[in-house]
C-alpha cells in the first residue's frame, strides 16, 4: 500500500500527475519500437482499474494497479539496448522481444518505488498465461491478481487497438476473450472485463478521451518521498531515457550523480541534493519523443533534424511541468540548453532569467557530454573538457563561477570521470 505518512519525509509529489506524465513518455517509446498506439499505457491502466473495480479492489489497490499498469513496460528500452550490446541484430523489436527478460528488468526497476512491497511480482508476471505457458510458467493460481488484470488489458489493446472500436471489433474482442479463457486469461478476470466494458463504454477510449477517464476514476494521492525514495524513483526514469539510444546509455544517470555531488559541494541539504539528482535524471526525458534514427545518425544532422533534436528540451518541460510538486525540478531540468547570452533553447532565456541551478545543469550537461565515452569517440580528460567550458564562459555562454566550481569539484577525479564512476 502507498503510505501517506511516515517519518523523515521530503518532497510531496502528486503520484497521479507523475503517472500520467510517465505514461506519455513510455507511449512514445512503445509507439516507435513495437508499434503500440499512442495512449497505450493510459488505456492499459484504465482498462485494468475498471476491471479491478468490478472485482472489488479498494481505492488504494486501484492506484497501485494503475501505477504498475503505466509502468508495465518500463524496461523496454533497457532490454532492447542490452540485446543490441550483446550482439543481437534487432530487426523487428516486436518479434524478437523476450518477454521474461524485459519483465525481470522492469520488476527490478520498480523495486525502487516506495510502495513496492504491495506490488511485488506484478510487473514480473504481467505476461503470464492462464495455462502456464507464459515466460515463467505460472498458472492463474500462481499469478497475482494485479498482474492478471494488466496482462489482459495489455493483450487486448495490443491485439485490437482500442483507440477505435466499432461494433464488429467489439464482438471480436468478446469472442477472443471467451475463446481464450483458460488459455491466455482466467475466467474471473475475463468475465469482469466484459462486465466492465459494454460496447458504449469501450467506444469512449478513443484518443485523448482516455486522459479524463483515467483521471476521474482514481483518487488523487500526494506522496511525501524521502530523499532516498526520490533518488530511486528518478533513477527509473533515467534508465528509460538513457536506454533510448545506445550512444548515451549512462548520460542522465551520470549527470544526476554529478548534480548531487555538486549539491554536496555547495553545502546543500539532502533534500536539495536529491532534487538536483532528480533534475539530472530527468533532464533528457524529452528525448523519448525524438526518433532513434536521428539520435544515432553517424553523420552530420540536417537543419531539420537538428531542430527536431532541439525539441527534446521543450518536450522535457511539457512532460514535467504538469506534475504538482516538481516545479523547481522542471525548471532546472528543462533549461539545461539555455545560455546566459540568450542563444540557448528552448526558451532563449538570458542571464537575468536563469537561476543558479538552471546554470549548473547547463554546465554539467556540456561537461558530461565531453568527458563520457561514446561509440564514436573517447571521453575527454578533465583538463581538456574544462578548457572548452572556460572558453564558453569567457564568451558569455556559461556561468564562470560554476565552471570554476566544477573544475574544483571534479578535477581530482580525472581518471574516474571517463568511466562514469562518480557516486
Amino acid at each position: 500500500m502507498i503510505q501517506k505518512a511516515r517519518k523523515k519525509k521530503s518532497m510531496e509529489i502528486c503520484l497521479n500527475d507523475l503517472l500520467y506524465a510517465v505514461s506519455y513518455a513510455l507511449d512514445c517509446v512503445e509507439h516507435e519500437l513495437i508499434g503500440a498506439t499512442i495512449y497505450h499505457a493510459k488505456r492499459v491502466a484504465y482498462l485494468s482499474v475498471q476491471t479491478g473495480r468490478v472485482l472489488g479492489l479498494n481505492e488504494q489497490e486501484l492506484l497501485n494497479l494503475a501505477a504498475c499498469a503505466v509502468l508495465h513496460d518500463n524496461a523496454l528500452t533497457e532490454y532492447i539496448q542490452s540485446e543490441y550490446l550483446n550482439g543481437t541484430d534487432v530487426v523487428s523489436y516486436k518479434e524478437q522481444i523476450t518477454l521474461g527478460a524485459h519483465c525481470s528488468m522492469g520488476e527490478d526497476n520498480i523495486s525502487q518505488m516506495p510502495f513496492y512491497s504491495q506490488v511485488k511480482d506484478v510487473i514480473l508476471y504481467h505476461h503470464e498465461r492462464a495455462d502456464g505457458n507464459g515466460p515463467f510458467g505460472r498458472i492463474t493460481e500462481q499469478t497475482p491478481l494485479l498482474a492478471r488484470l494488466i496482462h489482459l488489458a495489455d493483450n487486448i489493446d495490443v491485439e485490437f487497438d482500442l483507440n477505435s472500436v466499432s461494433r464488429l471489433k467489439y464482438e471480436k474482442v468478446c469472442n477472443y476473450l471467451t475463446k481464450n479463457i483458460g488459455i491466455l486469461f482466467d475466467e474471473i478476470v475475463a468475465k469482469a472485463f466484459i462486465g466492465a466494458f459494454p460496447l458504449e463504454k469501450m467506444q469512449q477510449l478513443q484518443g485523448e478521451n482516455i486522459e479524463p477517464l483515467l483521471h476521474n476514476c482514481l483518487p488523487v494521492i500526494k506522496i511525501k518521498y524521502t530523499d532516498k525514495e526520490l533518488i530511486g524513483l528518478s533513477t527509473i526514469f533515467a534508465k528509460i531515457t538513457d536506454y533510448k539510444s545506445r550512444l548515451t546509455s549512462k548520460h542522465s544517470l551520470e549527470i544526476a550523480r554529478k548534480a548531487k555531488k555538486m549539491g554536496r559541494f555547495y553545502g546543500y541539504g539532502k533534500e536539495e541534493q536529491a532534487k538536483l539528482y532528480f533534475a539530472g535524471a530527468l533532464h533528457d526525458i524529452g528525448k523519448l519523443i525524438v526518433d532513434t534514427d536521428i539520435l544515432e545518425k553517424p553523420g552530420k544532422l540536417t537543419e531539420e533534424e537538428y531542430l527536431h533534436v532541439q525539441n527534446h528540451a521543450y518536450a522535457t518541460y511539457q512532460i514535467l511541468h504538469s506534475i504538482e510538486g516538481l516545479e523547481d525540478i522542471t525548471s532546472w531540468a528543462s533549461m539545461h540548453h539555455e545560455k546566459l547570452d540568450g542563444s540557448g533553447y528552448p526558451f532563449g532565456k538570458t542571464v537575468e532569467e536563469l537561476g543558479h541551478n538552471e546554470r549548473l545543469m547547463a554546465c554539467l550537461d556540456i561537461y558530461q557530454a565531453l568527458v563520457e565515452a561514446r561509440s564514436y569517440k573517447n571521453g575527454m580528460p578533465h583538463k581538456k573538457a574544462m578548457k572548452i567550458l572556460y572558453k564558453m564562459a569567457a564568451d558569455g555562454k556559461l556561468d564562470e563561477r560554476i565552471v570554476y566550481d566544477i573544475d574544483e569539484c571534479f578535477g581530482q577525479y580525472t581518471i574516474n570521470l571517463t568511466a562514469g564512476s562518480i557516486q
